[in-house]
């Protein structure tokens, strides 16, 4: 799946899931070690105590990606070295954190990739009771995922689509990168943008019909732009 992927971006799988008509669940979150993941959701809810990670990995995949939901805490890190040592240990992919980091230099030696909202030196300063569905879902910025989730990330962030589809998805992404590289090979080569999607027959067709839309324009000119 990585190797399909490496072909691909998270940007082309996003405007797959629009296309067909999947929820786009994505967020923002900054790269802390480079590099790109692709992977099975490992889910981990994270309540102060490394046992969650340590009891998840017993169950982990090779090439599962351990993501964490630490509900976006600012006030501490849930995640260092020792846990990404682990986690690559167990066949790992990849770390993605709904929170923060410490021990960034170790990690970056360590060398795999990991993903979260920034970087503190303190440790957890909570300890709360493990629910039950610790290691069945965790929720990150607006989505909640499972093991039946995918995660895919690179440098635009980290996009989760379900497993069972990522097949189609990723055909469909590659439609699109195709279309878009033969659009921006045109523009390098003295054909704008606007002249491949018709934009001056857009622009006159929205004058007579206010309620016409760029996308409806595209659907009947079979454009790719902003599909």
């Amino acid at each position: 799946m990585l190797e399909r992927f490496d072909e691909l971006t998270t940007a082309h799988v996003a405007d797959a899931c629009l296309r067909s008509g999947l929820p786009v669940r994505t967020v923002s979150l900054t790269a802390v070690v480079g590099g790109r993941v692709a992977g099975r959701v490992l889910p981990v809810q994270h309540m102060g105590s490394i046992d969650v990670y340590l009891e998840a990995f017993e169950n982990a995949i090779p090439g599962d990606v351990l993501v964490v939901d630490n509900g976006g805490r600012r006030d501490e890190a849930c995640v260092g070295d020792l846990i990404s040592a682990e986690a690559q240990g167990a066949g790992c992919s990849g770390v993605v954190i709904w929170g923060l980091h410490r021990d960034t230099v170790d990690v970056q030696a360590i060398g795999l990739p990991l993903f979260s909202l920034g970087a503190l030196p303190n440790g957890p300063i909570h300890l709360d009771p493990q629910p039950a569905d610790a290691l069945s879902k965790a929720t990150i910025g607006e989505w909640t995922v499972t093991s039946d989730d995918l995660v895919l990330g690179d440098e635009d962030g980290l996009l989760f689509v379900p497993a069972d589809r990522i097949e189609e998805l990723f055909d469909l992404a590659d439609s699109i990168m195709a279309t878009e590289r033969r659009q921006s090979e045109d523009i390098r080569a003295g054909r704008s943008l606007r002249e491949q999607v018709n934009f001056g027959a857009y622009l006159t067709a929205r004058a007579a019909d206010p309620s016409l839309t760029f996308r409806q324009h595209l659907d009947a000119a079979k454009g790719a732009i902003e599909q």
